[in-house]
């Protein structure tokens, strides 16, 4: 029987050598350092202090491992669900070295009298829960009583805020200023002392995950091993007496998602004038956030759960022309309907109908993100709606691959890089819409030629009442989101020409004024259209077959051009579709009229000339897409989507 390898101290922990000395190493040997939690930051610090070669822990935590720890914890493994966090950890930490010196409190540390915890300690690790004020302060009193050095490496986003606490230094009590204030000020103190910039906030995507009634908030691995990383260093410092530690006031915040790093600098703390304002904004902050409307229940049904992910396909200006009908867990009624009506875009309907086409690959798609296949069959209708009914049953096939994208796709109206793309990604794309359609790449020179075609589109769209009329009442106002329509921060102009144009067009009178006097036209024309145009990869168009004719056929070239979009946003690309240019080219084609200004129909029939000299042969006949695209960084204002309860009829 093989013979287990002896555990040598001085061989485990050699490669320490050289950025200490081996008398360090043996002092270290000699720590003992008390952490309390062994949570999120709490088994990272453990660990790294125990391949640093420290040689004694008190540690202390109450809890047990469960699912919604695996994003972060040490200790969260599959095999330890169920078990306590504390005596997992020291499992691991003695796996390390077999010869620490342990002492655990199973029951977590006693906040009322933590002394027993904290006997013996040289150091003190903070590793408490965010929420947990009254514990964090009681064991910072007794570390500053005592002269123990304490320190808090706080995780935020993918980031460390460093603080440590000195003999004879400021006080934590003297820094954050928690006497006398309730648990919701005391979490802004303390998130506001730790990170006085704030740096982590500026990407916080989803601010609904922060809770503080609930006293929950998003986290990540990042920030808890850079965290480890950060405290180890200063606890080397502070047990080796070597090295400068940044103590409070001063602090330190590195940030490894926005690339920085800052030293703060808060004489009085939260009582310094600077920190005092930044208080009173965060105050105002969070009577906003109190104010939301509570977020809509989460859906519990499958058939919930599908069409509350496929609303978030995409629409001609957000128009979303669909509503749902539950009739069942597992099935729907789809109701399509278009807006040739009163939307000079909506030609004959067919834009919404590959928009409803879109939504129904959507639908295929969301199923089978939660293990299900959809079975939709169209139905008769009344008048011009399209009705669908939507069956869902168990599968077996793995999950599409596009669907972790399905919200993730946006539309982004902004330069983007003229990087040509590479064959692998032409082709990925090429695969996601075949067999039915096919892709012509404009690339080069006929960037330039496209964004011409472009121009003379957007100068169409801004000088004809019945393109003005769509666009006032899809355009929302000062805000970077919009449940219905496009927010004006989505649209691609800066914030000089937004304010302009929102002045503009209150009325059509004056938008009627400023294109015949002032040229109002062209800075929206340069900025919407020629910028974007020359500033992108590649323009294409989606080819069918055959020239689309028929519901279906609308139908099939939405769900390719769903597919086309999301796989562009599955490898990193950004993408504006760019109908308008065809949407006008069939009117004139047709010989339908529009408009009421007769220049208007002149100027659709010189796009619709453009348009057939940039595509080769009868390649017009059979477009169905068109659009830019290109690498550059998401849209940070999109159009959102209505909400269930809004989409849902009898």
């Amino acid at each position: 029987m093989q013979q287990e390898p002896a555990f040598e101290y001085d061989t485990a922990f050699s490669r320490n050598l050289g950025w200490v000395t081996a008398e360090e190493q043996q002092q270290l040997r000699s720590k003992r350092v008390a952490i309390a939690g062994m949570g999120g930051v709490g088994g990272f610090h453990l660990l790294t202090l125990a391949r640093l070669g420290v040689g004694a822990f008190t540690i202390a935590d109450f809890d047990t491992f469960d699912l919604v720890n695996f994003n972060r914890q040490a200790g969260a493994l599959m095999s330890n669900i169920g078990r306590p966090k504390a005596e997992t950890m020291a499992q691991a930490a003695l796996d390390i070295n077999p010869g620490l010196k342990l002492s655990v409190f199973p029951e977590g540390m006693d906040p009322q009298d933590p002394a027993a915890f904290l006997e013996g300690a040289d150091l003190y690790v903070d590793s408490l829960d965010f929420f947990a004020f009254e514990a964090r302060r009681s064991v910072f009193a007794h570390c500053a009583r005592h002269g123990i050095p304490a320190v808090t490496a706080a995780p935020l986003g993918m980031g460390a805020a460093l603080l440590c606490f000195m003999p004879g230094g400021m006080t934590f009590e003297e820094y954050f200023r928690f006497e006398g204030h309730d648990e919701d000020e005391q979490a802004l103190r303390f998130m506001l002392g730790l990170s006085p910039a704030g740096v982590h906030s500026r990407y916080l995507v989803d601010p609904s995950r922060v809770d503080l009634a609930g006293r929950r908030g998003p986290s990540t691995v990042m920030a808890c091993q850079l965290c480890a990383g950060v405290a180890g260093s200063q606890a080397l410092k502070i047990l080796l007496g070597r090295g400068k530690i940044v103590a409070a006031p001063r602090g330190l915040v590195f940030d490894a998602y926005e690339n920085r790093i800052r030293r703060t600098w808060r004489p009085g703390g939260n009582r310094n004038p600077v920190q005092r304002l930044s208080l009173a904004v965060g105050r105002r902050r969070l009577a906003a956030l109190a104010q939301r409307p509570s977020p809509a229940p989460s859906p519990h049904t499958p058939v919930e759960q599908v069409l509350d992910t496929a609303r978030w396909a995409p629409s001609g200006d957000n128009s979303q022309p669909w509503r749902f009908t539950v009739t069942g867990p597992d099935r729907c009624t789809i109701r399509g309907f278009d807006a040739r009506e009163h939307d000079v875009y909506d030609m004959d309907g067919w834009p919404s109908q590959m928009s409803v086409g879109g939504l129904l690959e959507t639908v295929r798609i969301a199923a089978s993100g939660l293990g299900l296949r959809a079975d939709i069959r169209r139905i008769d209708g009344s008048g011009r709606d399209l009705l669908f009914d939507v069956g869902l049953a168990s599968s077996e096939e793995t999950p599409d691959e596009l669907y972790p994208y399905l919200r993730r796709r946006t539309v982004q109206r902004r330069p983007l890089s003229r990087r040509p793309l590479t064959l692998p990604e032409k082709s990925k794309l090429e695969e996601a819409v075949a067999p039915g359609f096919s892709v012509l790449w404009l690339e080069g020179k006929q960037r330039r030629r496209m964004a011409a075609v472009n121009s003379r589109t957007c100068k169409l769209r801004l000088t004809i009442p019945e393109a003005y009329e769509t666009h006032r009442k899809a355009i929302t106002w000062g805000t970077g989101s919009s449940e219905e329509g496009m927010p004006a921060g989505s649209l691609g102009l800066d914030p000089v020409t937004v304010r302009l144009t929102r002045t503009l067009m209150a009325s059509w009178r004056r938008v009627d004024f400023a294109n015949t006097y002032l040229g109002g036209t062209l800075i929206p024309r340069l900025e919407l259209e020629v910028a974007p145009a020359l500033a992108c990869g590649a323009h294409f168009a989606l080819l069918g077959h055959t020239a689309p004719r028929t519901v279906e056929d609308h139908l099939a070239a939405g769900a390719a051009m769903q597919r086309f979009w999301l796989t562009a946003t599955s490898i990193g690309l950004q993408m504006q579709p760019n109908l308008a240019p065809l949407i006008f080219s069939s009117y004139a084609v047709n010989g339908r009229a529009f408009t009421t200004d007769r220049k208007g129909s002149e100027q659709a029939q010189e796009v619709s000339e453009r348009l057939r000299a940039l595509l080769p042969g009868r390649t017009l006949d059979r477009t169905v897409f068109l659009g830019r695209i290109g690498a550059g960084p998401p849209a940070r204002a999109r159009s959102m989507r209505l909400p269930m309860d809004r989409l849902l009829e009898p």
